[in-house]
């Protein structure tokens, strides 16, 4: 008889949680199901992350704050009928994963994600070296300002290597501080050396 009791109580007990739990279950909000995860592997910390439109214009920015994998919701789906783009600025690439919203439903296109390869510069004594890998073929425009200490500065040099896929420069600067500027796939990358 006592076992009858103890099985009935948790049976009522169980029946209680299940109302609870269903009656939360219908009271999920509808922009709750309006939520697009992503997930981004491999990031590191300092990494940036932005929400930008075709224009170019950044609507949402993050820094990374932890190495690793990445997972984050987000309501695309309030934004206005068009293209947009996340981009993941790295050390050394930047990653592009386009989506589209269309009467509040955001869709990916994996076919068109990219991946663009950023110039790379190490200094060694006087020699600056440069790298950059261009699958595409694209051209790397290189300017290279020296600065003064009066705040003026100088366009010292300036290069367009075009229709190489492994770009590479070895550039020797006297003494003095320079800034290097970099424009490749309508980006612009500057670098200071001081030597």
């Amino acid at each position: 008889m006592k076992n009858v009791l103890n099985n009935t109580k948790k049976g009522i007990l169980m029946v209680a949680m299940l109302a609870t739990v269903m009656g939360f279950a219908n009271e999920i909000d509808g922009r709750d199901l309006r939520i697009t995860a992503l997930t981004i592997n491999n990031v590191k910390e300092g990494n940036l992350l932005s929400i930008k439109d075709i224009n170019g214009s950044t609507l949402y920015t993050e820094i990374i704050e932890q190495s690793g994998s990445y997972t984050k919701g987000f309501d695309l789906t309030e934004l206005p009928d068009g293209s947009y783009f996340f981009e993941l600025d790295k050390d050394i690439t930047i990653k592009t994963i386009p989506f589209n919203v269309k009467s509040n439903i955001a869709v990916f296109d994996k076919d068109k994600e990219t991946i663009i390869f950023k110039p790379f510069v190490q200094k060694h004594n006087d020699l600056v070296y440069i790298t950059k890998l261009a699958p595409e073929l694209e051209p790397l425009k290189i300017n290279v300002y020296g600065l003064y200490s009066s705040g003026a500065s100088e366009l010292l040099f300036t290069e367009t290597i075009k229709g190489k896929e492994n770009i590479e420069r070895v550039l020797k600067l006297e003494r003095g501080n320079y800034k290097i500027v970099f424009n490749s796939n309508d980006k612009t990358y500057t670098k200071y050396i001081n030597n």
